[in-house]
């Protein structure tokens, strides 16, 4: 584990998003949120009901604040994040970096998701759509958004990718998995591979990736760094979730993944484990949200979190991290100490 002592740069609030040598915010921001509904069959995959001129407002305050990274995906709102960050950026474009991400189907629509398309001519379709809804001509950053795709696939779509960077259609590349194999695999193979995006938040150290990450010179784009919301402390007693919310899904019934929230309530589990290091991440006069967003910034100097947000007030209190910077590493070690042992 790298610990607090190289995380300097977020005291700066700017981090290098890996090989790319492309200086960002040390924090970005979420917008999956920002994309409304998306359904596929009675399944929800989005946020809920969303009000599009308090996202903008949220966007552009966060821009104020000094965040430069949004990161977004085709599939998110099936196409509506991408729309409502373009409209929000307007006009700034030089001064941003975008991420956006490909793999997923949907119907611009009907708000419908289908299933994942790993295809080198879905990429290139997806890539003009984007391009198209956020009103630019580039991205910064594109994502293989498909984490459990086979390795082959995804290398059989690096030669594709290059020829998009050559192109100037994109100016890098990365793969947003939970797998530290297929992580290691993809950056080996790409030169322009500079980033994995990756669950990752104080509730769980995904130190495997993070290493993948450190020795082969990526960011580490913290995905869930609030734990889908937990680690807003909002959710401590036992509200549940709006509807239309991705977190809702009964229980049993949700994705693997969907482990902090149960039935639209915040899991007991990890509520407890939330209560262990509250006191020391709101210390120094922080909120927990920026407790936890201090922990990654300590974590590793390739770490960048990208906390999601729908309100201006979300923002602000987000963003309030740069100011702050990293916990210490006495801090530190008292997280682990609770957490891990």
């Amino acid at each position: 584990m790298t610990g607090p002592g190289a995380a300097t740069g977020a005291r700066t609030g700017t981090r290098t998003l890996g090989r790319s040598g492309i200086e960002v915010s040390a924090v970005g921001v979420g917008c999956w949120a920002i994309g409304g509904p998306l359904h596929a069959g009675a399944e929800e995959w989005g946020w809920g009901q969303v009000d599009d001129q308090e996202s903008i407002a949220a966007l552009r305050r966060a821009f104020d604040l000094g965040a430069t990274f949004f990161d977004t995906a085709s599939n998110y709102g099936a196409g509506h994040s991408e729309v409502v960050l373009g409209r929000a950026l307007a006009g700034h474009r030089q001064e941003v970096v975008i991420a956006s991400k490909w793999g997923w189907t949907f119907d611009e629509t009907t708000r419908q998701g289908g299933p994942a398309d790993d295809s080198a001519a879905y990429l290139r379709s997806c890539l003009d759509g984007s391009l198209r809804r956020l009103g630019t001509d580039y991205i910064d950053l594109y994502q293989f958004h498909v984490g459990d795709a086979p390795v082959p696939v995804a290398l059989d779509l690096i030669g594709t990718l290059d020829e998009l960077v050559a192109a100037g259609k994109i100016r890098s590349y990365g793969w947003s998995t939970d797998d530290p194999e297929r992580a290691e695999a993809f950056a080996k193979a790409g030169a322009g591979c500079t980033a994995i995006q990756h669950d990752h938040s104080v509730l769980h150290d995904a130190a495997e990736l993070v290493a993948v990450c450190e020795a082969q010179g990526l960011a580490s784009i913290a995905r869930g760094p609030l734990a889908m919301g937990l680690l807003s402390g909002k959710y401590a007693d036992g509200r549940r979730v709006g509807e239309l919310d991705v977190r809702g899904h009964a229980i049993g019934e949700g994705p693997a993944w969907m482990t902090y929230f149960a039935g639209g309530t915040g899991s007991s589990r990890w509520l407890a484990q939330v209560d262990a290091v509250r006191d020391v991440l709101t210390s120094g006069g922080r909120t927990l949200a920026q407790g936890a967003l201090a922990w990654l910034l300590a974590r590793s100097p390739a770490g960048i979190p990208i906390p999601g947000c729908r309100t201006v007030a979300q923002v602000e209190e987000n963003l309030g991290v740069l100011a702050s910077g990293p916990l210490t590493p006495q801090e530190f070690a008292q997280v682990e100490a609770a957490l891990r042992g």
